[in-house]
């Protein structure tokens, strides 16, 4: 049995993962989350965590909002501390600008899980498009659904979201970066 280890800077992506990973992972792969209290902690800690990992067949996965950082800068970053933790083949996601993107990218999901019913034709508004470029995505989807609360949210909107069609460029290279880790094309 294999173990893909997330490593999370807040429990709502714990949440999305856990209803999104079973349209992905075979039985014989194990999703296992460490989730940190923030990005902070997140790049303070990750190092000791990664180091301290003891499973050998262990792959890892870190995943992490852009905020108002440079995506690149960011990944970057974590990709080395992942290089001087000895584990190189870590792979690194960035959520541009936030985990919500995910979600503004498949309004389908939302409105089938917390509603309302009509926002799913919304999609094709130039807004919605490309949700990435929305620096204050959670904003939009509280604009949307006002009872939107990010783990609960989570929680409902992640086995429903579409791996094969969602607006969001990082939600797609979070679901192709999953697949090829596991040896699944996509």
């Amino acid at each position: 049995m294999k173990q893909l280890v997330f490593f999370l800077e807040e429990p709502s992506a714990r949440e999305m993962l856990k209803g999104l990973l079973p349209q992905i992972l075979p039985a014989d792969v194990t999703p296992v989350f460490v989730v940190f209290e923030g990005k902070q902690d997140l790049e303070k800690r990750l190092p000791m965590r990664l180091k301290a990992w003891l499973y050998p067949d262990a792959q890892f996965i870190v995943l992490r909002d852009q905020d108002s950082g440079d995506c690149l800068v960011i990944k970057q970053n974590l990709l080395q501390k992942c290089i001087d933790s000895g584990k190189p083949d870590a792979m690194v996601r960035v959520a541009c600008h936030e985990l919500e993107s995910f979600y503004l990218g498949d309004l389908k999901a939302v409105s089938m899980a917390i509603g309302p019913e009509n926002i799913g034709k919304l999609q094709n508004k130039t807004k919605f498009r490309d949700p990435d470029k929305l620096a204050n995505a959670s904003e939009e989807l509280k604009k949307l659904v006002p009872k939107y609360q990010k783990v609960a949210g989570s929680r409902a909107i992640g086995p429903l979201l579409d791996i094969n069609n969602n607006q969001s460029k990082s939600f797609n290279a979070l679901i192709t970066g999953i697949q090829k880790l596991i040896g699944k094309s996509a």
